[in-house]
This record gives structure tokens, C-alpha cells and sequence, in this order.
């Protein structure tokens, strides 16, 4: 096809205008590329889903972040078809083939196929008929094209034949090698259709851009900020905690609050150096089993709060229960709970394993250690090296369990009662000072001494 002048096609996108011509023409665009064989394409369960989508003559194609990632030659995480059969025929194909069909939501024409433990989904071709700024109404197609101007990204609307030829449409293939986060059309109107798509845009310009983010993207962004109010807690925690498991998260961070956009879903976000610090430990600088990329302990690093407002903001986030203890305990620790100390000798450091549990050591200490080395630029060898060998004693070793338990200051003759307790504790305390080495029998003799 020969080049587009976009000077001369309405003010349109690239993008747009392409599709335009092409929609004139009445063309389909020619595969661009071949995907290298692919394990995942080539096992024998998505060739089985495959076979079954095809029975009756309909083209399916691979489609999303599977072609996207397998271009760049990343882990497949999920695998996503499109087809042009309806949802019905897709449940009624699979089943004749032996394959589960799990109808997970066929408003949005979405069927899950199963194949010996291997998840596919499976989606009709759509178009959006109405949007809401949150939902969207869709119709069924049969046009790859029209299925794919509605995604959000040029990447993301990348798709693949069962044999590997690759369609583009929107020129996602060349944003995609220059790590380029483009919206499919006008910026404006794609927002405008869900006002996720902000966050979108910055999570996968956190995991896939490079250098300064598209600049209509972020006018876009910023212009329809405001949007973000509307959504539901769930949605923008799962799209927060996605931007903050990337390599560097605090770099799109604050282009996020440039744009005034994390204002509106993190206002509490405060300590940037703190966690870009703590991202360089959990990726580079220790480097060692147990300390992994953690979403929740970096919102914990990032946010300025108190105990109350951390739970507060686990409520907004619609955080489970157990998240909302987490992130109050390494946000925002209770005035009398016990805090890492780097410089406790080798009792000590086991000491506040067996207190704190070595998990939330591990938590504290990384987002302490973080702060100190954010607010001095760096830390003097002796200071690293004490920090390293708590986090080798919270990692290493297994805090044993007390062996006094209350039974036995029953089976001692004392009446049930808080005295029961307190001897509990007695017996503990005496265990702990002996570095976690004194047995039940010696602590009970001592305990028997002072009855």
C-alpha cells in the first residue's frame, strides 16, 4: 500500500487513517511478519482447542498480549483466541471435541476452554456499540479488524494466524520495537470509552515503554484525569499493584503525578527515592532467594500514613483483609511494635526474627534500609553489611516454637487463671534469653522453684 499523507485524512490518527483507506478499498491487510515457531503454540492442548475452533470453517487467531509477548520473545503468561463463531457455537464445538467449555462471560462473548488442565480463552470477535466511560455494550463480528481497532494499545492489537503469520493494523509491530505505548485512534475518545485506560496506559508504559512517554497520550491522560474518579476501588487497585510490580515503577510514578493522575487514585503517595531504592534491592542489589518484586510491601515503601489512614487506604483499595493487615504493619507500625535493628548482635537479630516473624522483618527492614539509603544518597560499608546480615537471619533462620505451653503450667498444679499467663510468658522470656536453647524440662524446673 502505498504511504499515507495524514495531512490530508480529516485530522485523523495514522492509525485511523490507515484503516479508513483500507475500509474504501475494501482490503484486508496482508500478514507483516512470522512468529518463530512457538512452544506454546505448537503443544498439543492449543492445537487441540484450535482444531476444535475450526471444525466449521471459521478463522481463529491468536490475539493480545500472547502475540504481543511472544514478539518479544517474553514468557507467555495467558493465551487468548479470537474467533468469528458466536459464544453457543464455540461451547458446542469444544464439546464435541472432548474439550471443557467454561461459559466465564458470554455477555462479552467469553468462553474458557480447557484442555487437559491447559486454560484458553476464547472471545468472539466485538465492537463496541456504547461505552460509559467503565462498561462497554458490544456487538459480534466477524471482521479481525474491527475486533481490533477497539483495543486500547497498537501492541495489544497485534494477532496471529495457529501457523504464525502476524496482521497489524494499526502499526503496533513498529511501537512495539521502538517501546512505544500508542493508543489505537484518538487518544481522547479511547479514554473516553473507559477512563481505565489511564492507568492502563502508564502500567504498560511501566512494563513496556522506553524513554519519555507518547506526548498526545499523556495530554490525553491528563485532560481526562477526572475520569478516574468514577471507577470502583477494585479496578484501580488491580491496576496500581500492576504498575508497581514493574522494574521501576517510580519513574512512572512520577510522570503519573505530572500529569496529575496519581493525585486522583494515591494521593498518600509520598516516598518516590525511597522506592526506587527498594525496587534496585529486590531486583539488583541482593539478589538472593526470598527477596523478590513485592507490589504491596512497595505501596507500603511508597505512601506517607498513619496506621489509621493505611487502613483506610486498604478499605479504598478494596484490599482483602489480610493485605489491609500487611499494609498497615509495614507502612505505618503501631508505636509498641518491635522495629528491625541492623545493629543487634546475632542473639538480637534472632531475637526480632522470632518476634516480628521473619516475613514482616524481612518486609521492615527492606523499606528501612530503603529509606536510609534514599535519604544519604548511600550507606557506609559497615551499614550495609549489618543490614545484609539481618536479612540473612531473617531468611535463614527458622524461629522454633516455645516449648512451654499453658497445659503444662496446668499440669503443674496452678488453677486456670492469669497467673496461667503470666508463667506462660515467664517460661518464654527465660527460653528466648538462652538463645531459643533451653528445653521444656529445665524450663519447667525452673518455673516449679519459683510455685
Amino acid at each position: 500500500m502505498a504511504e499515507i499523507d495524514y495531512r490530508h485524512t480529516g485530522g485523523q490518527t495514522r492509525e485511523t487513517a490507515h484503516a479508513t483507506l483500507e475500509t474504501l478499498l475494501g482490503q484486508e491487510r496482508a500478514p507483516v511478519g512470522q512468529l518463530h515457531p512457538q512452544d506454546w503454540m505448537q503443544d498439543a492442548r492449543t492445537r487441540a482447542v484450535v482444531r476444535a475452533l475450526t471444525a466449521g470453517g471459521a478463522e481463529v487467531r491468536f490475539v493480545g498480549g500472547c502475540v504481543r509477548d511472544a514478539l518479544l520473545h517474553k514468557a507467555i503468561k495467558d493465551i487468548d483466541i479470537a474467533t468469528q463463531e458466536t459464544p453457543e457455537v464455540v461451547i458446542q464445538r469444544l464439546q464435541d471435541a472432548g474439550l471443557k467449555a467454561v461459559p466465564t462471560g458470554l455477555e462479552h462473548g467469553t468462553v474458557t476452554a480447557v484442555a487437559d488442565g491447559l486454560s484458553i480463552e476464547v472471545t468472539t470477535l466485538r465492537r463496541d456499540v456504547k461505552t460509559d466511560g467503565r462498561h462497554a455494550e458490544v456487538a459480534f463480528t466477524t471482521d479481525f479488524r474491527e475486533d481490533a481497532a477497539r483495543r486500547d494499545f497498537t501492541m495489544n492489537a497485534l494477532s496471529a494466524t495457529p501457523d504464525g503469520a502476524v496482521f497489524d493494523y494499526f502499526d503496533g509491530l513498529s511501537d512495539l520495537a521502538a517501546r512505544v505505548v500508542r493508543f489505537v485512534g484518538r487518544p481522547h475518545e479511547r479514554i473516553r470509552e473507559d477512563y481505565l485506560r489511564i492507568l492502563r496506559f502508564f502500567r504498560f508504559h511501566a512494563h513496556y515503554g522506553e524513554g519519555a512517554a507518547q506526548a498526545e497520550a499523556l495530554r490525553a491522560c491528563r485532560a481526562n484525569a477526572a475520569g478516574l474518579d468514577h471507577l470502583s476501588g477494585e479496578r484501580v487497585r488491580d491496576e496500581l499493584l500492576k504498575i508497581l510490580d514493574a522494574p521501576d515503577p517510580a519513574r512512572v510514578l512520577v510522570e503519573m503525578r505530572g500529569e496529575t493522575v496519581l493525585d486522583r487514585i494515591l494521593p498518600e503517595a509520598a516516598h518516590f527515592d525511597s522506592l526506587r531504592v527498594l525496587s534496585w534491592l529486590e531486583t539488583s542489589g541482593l539478589r538472593r532467594p526470598g527477596v523478590e518484586p513485592d507490589a504491596l510491601r512497595r505501596l507500603a515503601a511508597l505512601v506517607a500514613v498513619d496506621h489509621d489512614g493505611a487502613r483506610a487506604l486498604a478499605e479504598r483499595l478494596k484490599l482483602s483483609n489480610a493485605d489491609r493487615d500487611r499494609l498497615a504493619a509495614l507502612a505505618a507500625p503501631r508505636t509498641d511494635d518491635p522495629e528491625p535493628d541492623p545493629a543487634a548482635d546475632d542473639h538480637g537479630l534472632r531475637v526480632q526474627t522470632y518476634r516480628l516473624g521473619p516475613e514482616r522483618l524481612r518486609d521492615r527492614a527492606l523499606i528501612l534500609w530503603a529509606g536510609e539509603r534514599a535519604g544519604t544518597g548511600r550507606l557506609d560499608s559497615a551499614r550495609t553489611a549489618r543490614w545484609m546480615r539481618l536479612m540473612d537471619v531473617a531468611l535463614d533462620w527458622t524461629p522454633p516454637s516455645p516449648p512451654v505451653r499453658g497445659r503444662d503450667i496446668l499440669n503443674l498444679g496452678v488453677p486456670p487463671g492469669p497467673r496461667v499467663g503470666d508463667l506462660v510468658r515467664t517460661a518464654e522470656d527465660a527460653w528466648i534469653d538462652s538463645d531459643f536453647r533451653a528445653d521444656r524440662q529445665s524450663l519447667l524446673q525452673t518455673l516449679r522453684s519459683r510455685l
